[in-house]
């Protein structure tokens, strides 16, 4: 069994025109503990991950550096209530590169059809397009905000 190999965050953005790929066809499923269940050719593409590297993985497989946990812990709150979720995201692609993302996030029942009754999850489906220029700069200086407040709770923690 081979392990996949990780490659540190680079500071070079790929697009989705760099990538001929349509962000719309970028399309992840995931059981209710966030195990990709599907990942579309075009996600696999843009994340550079194989089939065999991304089914039964956490998705945070693509998670950037970047991304304040904050941002996750209110997504996967709203999720588990059975709401719908949307936002920008910046994800890492194995090759160390970054992409951004405008996602929303929809729990889904056994059946694969959205459901908003929280009892019926059993994973989730998430559709991307591409993030504006300008709302990539707003999620940006927003979440190096985010970051900043972690990393200083998190020193603050480690003094004590």
């Amino acid at each position: 069994m081979s392990k996949t190999r990780f490659y540190l965050p680079k500071s070079e953005e790929v697009t989705f025109k760099e990538a001929g790929i349509d962000p719309r066809g970028m399309i992840t499923r995931t059981d209710k503990f966030g195990r990709i269940t599907f990942a579309s050719k075009a996600f696999r593409k843009m994340s550079q991950f194989s089939k065999e590297e991304l089914i039964g993985k956490s998705h945070s497989v693509v998670r950037h550096p970047l991304m304040p946990r904050i941002i996750f812990q209110e997504m996967w709150k709203m999720l588990r209530e059975g709401k719908p979720w949307r936002g920008p995201i910046i994800n890492r692609r194995k090759d160390g590169k970054f992409y951004w993302v405008d996602v929303e996030i929809s729990p889904i029942d056994k059946n694969g059809n959205i459901t908003d009754d929280k009892d019926k999850i059993e994973g989730y489906i998430a559709i991307r397009k591409e993030l504006s220029e300008i709302d990539k700069q707003k999620a940006l200086e927003k979440y190096l905000k985010l970051k900043e407040e972690e990393y200083s709770t998190i020193f603050k923690t480690a003094k004590r």
